[in-house]
């Protein structure tokens, strides 16, 4: 698995300096061909996934850089997803190097004391909690993502700093469109993935709230995020504000989520 994660690691690193190349020449074709990288890359870090088992002993995806790993791989997978329909190559130049960071962690065997929530128990609703958190944080990291994007186009657009050469990147109408549907999915996600997470607790310790700073923190993220969407989808939030707290509300759920881990 060590190979594969290495592998994957160095691709989406050098996929995103092509990017990033593109951007800053501009060079649309380097822009497009870091998309096929980081495809390739998807492709190398799932087959690490695939093999995981084959350890000897068989690391957990609770432990924190695993889960981690696969935060990032279903980020990455949702992202070329989407990139299907929208013009959103430019993203790579990010996605590219969060992604290698992400990955490059578990390739060195670095190992945590805990595991993202509670300890390690065998059963399908232990794995169910961490693919579905998992899958809800790779969506919300996408959304916070685009909204770092979307502030940046906005600011550049209303700063009139058009003409000559220019960096490339999405419209702020496919940013926006990014944005949404991340929030759409990634919420329910996540939400899924307390409701298991909270199910694993009770057969571990047999009440269904840990108490832990974990949970607590991961709770309060919870109820950021679902404000978040009643104020978009029932406040009529604009899509500028709506850029902002994504890219704030995905800094709060991963300190709650890794940080407070990290910290313990």
């Amino acid at each position: 698995m060590t190979e594969f994660q290495q592998a994957a690691a160095a691709i989406y690193l050098a996929s995103g300096i092509l990017a990033l190349l593109g951007l800053a020449l501009p060079a649309p074709r380097l822009t497009r061909a870091s998309v096929w990288g980081v495809a390739l890359g998807a492709l190398i870090h799932g087959a690490a996934f695939a093999t995981l088992h084959k350890l000897n002993p068989v690391p957990q995806l609770s432990d924190l850089p695993y889960a981690i790993s696969f935060m990032a791989w279903i980020g990455v997978c949702s992202l070329l997803i989407l990139m299907w329909r929208l013009r959103l190559a430019s993203l790579t130049a990010a996605v590219g190097p969060l992604a290698f960071l992400a990955v490059f962690l578990p390739s060195l065997g670095v190992q945590t004391a805990g595991g993202v929530a509670v300890p390690p128990v065998e059963g399908t609703v232990s794995h169910a909690h961490v693919l579905l958190s998992s899958a809800g944080l790779g969506l919300l990291g996408i959304a916070g993502l685009s909204g770092i994007f979307y502030l940046l186009e906005h600011r550049r657009l209303k700063m009139k700093v058009l003409g000559g050469k220019r960096m490339s990147l999405p419209s702020l109408e496919a940013l926006d469109r990014v944005n949404v549907a991340s929030l759409v999915v990634g919420l329910p996600l996540l939400t899924l993935g307390l409701v298991t997470g909270s199910v694993w607790v009770h057969a571990t310790t047999g009440n269904y709230w840990s108490g832990s700073p974990h949970a607590i923190w991961t709770l309060v993220g919870w109820g950021i995020y679902s404000g978040m969407f009643l104020a978009r989808f029932v406040g009529g939030q604009g899509a500028r504000q709506a850029a902002a707290s994504a890219v704030g509300g995905f800094a709060f759920l991963l300190f709650a989520v890794v940080g407070v881990e990290i910290l313990r």
